[in-house]
């Protein structure tokens, strides 16, 4: 199962041009798929973060406060949505783990871990793989929130069928978490949101058609104790996704579980006893 999005395409990407004002063009760059800078101590663990379906970096507003020290929270932002609104989305899953593997891959030379919500655990579990694959340094740990594990099926993906209509999809949906009423009712708004929501499902499609395989690093994941759309049956079934060590953790909240508190905070605790600190940089 995928999320989805709760912010107006639209609102999303003038909310995130005033975030990132102050960031300097060369910042992006470097990294043109984070929403922040990586940070200079290089003792912070770093933490990249994946959101879900038609959302975007701002899914991870407040998680750097919430986390807590010693964790460096750098989201990834898919092109297609904010300040990349004006390029095409990636839907195919080599070319999504080919182009972060070369955007991000700086980053991947100190320990490291990934968070992913919903799409975003699927994402981030390719996104790894892909990594450990080609012979780079993978993911210290991996942890997952909101998403059935790779191997199985997903209603929503029928969204991706010729001829879905909008209407359609939005009853599938169907809850104001999804898709608030002050969107529905507003043409413009509804319209985009819905193709940016069909772009990730077909991405969502393609990331769970590829053979499920296992990681080599410890992966812990997290469900809603609320989620209608992802039980914590399907939650557990990634521990078929790891040969080392798995954990389950259940949190307050339904699928958007990410917004809260508790989240955060328990990806901090993991990481502090989980991923190591690099030694400080002597010249």
């Amino acid at each position: 199962m995928v999320t989805l999005l709760a912010v107006p395409v639209g609102d999303a990407r003038k909310a995130h041009g005033r975030r990132t004002a102050g960031v300097r063009k060369g910042d992006h760059d470097v990294h043109r798929f984070l929403a922040a800078r990586p940070p200079a101590d290089r003792s912070a663990r770093r933490l990249l973060c994946f959101h879900h379906a038609g959302a975007g970096a701002m899914a991870f507003a407040g998680w750097r406060q919430r986390v807590g020290p010693g964790v460096a929270v750098l989201p990834v932002r898919l092109p297609g949505r904010e300040s990349l609104l004006r390029e095409p989305p990636l839907t195919d899953t080599g070319r999504l783990v080919e182009t972060l593997a070369e955007d991000l891959e700086p980053l991947f030379q100190e320990p490291y871990a990934f968070y992913g919500h919903s799409l975003g655990a699927l994402v981030a579990h390719r996104l790894a793989l892909h990594l450990t694959g080609s012979g780079r340094r993978g993911p210290d740990v991996v942890l997952v929130g909101a998403c059935s594990a790779p191997q199985l099926p997903s209603r929503l993906l029928d969204a991706t069928a010729p001829g879905f209509s909008d209407e359609r999809l939005a009853c599938l949906l169907g809850d104001d978490d999804s898709l608030p009423v002050a969107l529905l009712e507003r043409p413009a708004w509804r319209s985009a949101t819905l193709a940016a929501l069909r772009a990730d499902l077909q991405l969502a499609r393609s990331l769970r058609s590829a053979p499920p395989a296992p990681l080599p690093c410890p992966l812990w994941a997290f469900a809603g104790r609320d989620d209608p759309m992802v039980t914590v049956a399907e939650v557990r079934a990634w521990e078929l996704c790891t040969t080392s060590r798995f954990r389950l953790r259940t949190v307050p909240g339904t699928h958007f579980f990410v917004r809260g508190h508790e989240l955060p905070r328990a990806v901090g605790e993991v990481l502090r006893a989980e991923l190591p600190v690099s030694a400080p940089h002597v010249d």
